[in-house]
């Protein structure tokens, strides 16, 4: 009953009226048309319709009306309006898949290292090796034996006694130096997975990157050699970053030890709470400005080592970058006669 009287009612609404115009008629007729629908909708609620049977009744929800009174409104081209916007439509999505297949969505992948992979047995091998080596090269260099001109003077003197070689202050600083290493590593592990949790995909992806992999793959993009080299650069820049804070961090809780927890030995001079403080505070200045000296020289040697060799040509210079800037830091300090 209630879908018959929504149904007379919109035939009556089609029913030509006179004296109005035809644009008043077709108006009058879609409120008709929209008053019945309201009608019958307002009839099925009031009736005992279920809930789940309403939807087929256009209520509630999406409101499913049909009206023909668009042709006699001047509308007779509706479809071929309908047919151009679906033509466009489809053209747009065939141009969007054209081009994602051409330059598909940059992925970041993120590749976490273990956190104590300075421990492993290729790394720890590799520091231990590097840093014995640092401070017990210098015991076995040959001293200059110096020429005389006359031998019996060279028989009239005594022979100088052999001086004993500490071997255990090298050994010590060997170790502090295993340790000091191995801190770094770690620390910039822990400061990656702080970076992953607390930026967004895109910065840590830059973060964490592999530099040299990085530079070999821009090399095959066919850059020109300005470009080519800022782009390395800006890349090490951001790769290296991490490491620079992981050496900072560390150099910083050292310089805490040595000036408020370590006691003074004999021939160190004892300072006050303030002077303490003020020692410290020129120490971690120091380290700040030989940290950014070293960033900034390891992005340049980054840059410039690429031309060489895109892979090998960028660690090189990185790591020779890395190592001169606290030397170029000292110097320059020096030279303007800066306190560092």
């Amino acid at each position: 009953m209630t879908v018959g009287l929504a149904l007379l009612l919109d035939l009556a609404s089609r029913a030509p009226r006179c004296g109005a115009s035809s644009v008043s008629a077709h108006s009058h007729g879609g409120l008709s048309a929209a008053a019945a629908a309201a009608t019958a909708a307002a009839a099925l609620s009031a009736s005992g319709v279920p809930l789940s049977a309403r939807h087929l009744f256009g209520f509630p929800g999406f409101t499913i009306a049909h009206c023909d009174a668009g042709a006699a409104a001047g509308l007779n081209d509706a479809p071929d309006l309908v047919n151009d916007l679906n033509n466009k439509i489809r053209d747009s999505i065939q141009y969007a898949r054209k081009e994602y297949f051409q330059y598909p969505a940059k992925e970041y992948p993120l590749e976490l290292k273990p956190l104590f992979s300075a421990f492993g047995l290729k790394n720890f091998s590799v520091t231990t090796l590097r840093s014995f080596l640092l401070y017990y090269l210098p015991l076995i260099q040959p001293k200059p034996q110096t020429d005389s001109d006359d031998d019996d003077d060279d028989l009239l003197h005594d022979a100088p006694e052999e001086k004993h070689v500490d071997l255990i202050t090298p050994f010590h600083n060997s170790v502090k130096q295993i340790i000091r290493e191995t801190s770094i590593v770690t620390t910039r592990r822990v400061l990656e997975r702080i970076a992953v949790c607390h930026v967004s995909q895109r910065t840590a992806w830059k973060l964490l990157k592999d530099a040299s992999k990085s530079a070999r793959r821009k090399a095959a993009r066919g850059m020109s050699t300005p470009e080519y080299t800022y782009c390395v650069a800006r890349t090490t820049f951001r790769a290296h970053a991490l490491g620079v804070a992981a050496a900072w961090v560390v150099q910083s809780i050292i310089e805490v030890y040595r000036c408020f927890i370590r006691k003074p030995s004999d021939d160190e001079e004892s300072f006050d709470d303030m002077e303490k403080f003020r020692l410290f505070g020129r120490k971690i200045y120091g380290i700040t400005i030989k940290s950014c000296f070293s960033l900034v020289l390891a992005s340049i040697g980054a840059g410039i080592g690429a031309l060489v060799h895109p892979r090998h040509g960028q660690w090189f210079g990185c790591a020779l970058g890395d190592v001169a800037g606290p030397v170029v830091a000292i110097i320059i300090f020096e030279k303007m006669q800066l306190p560092l």
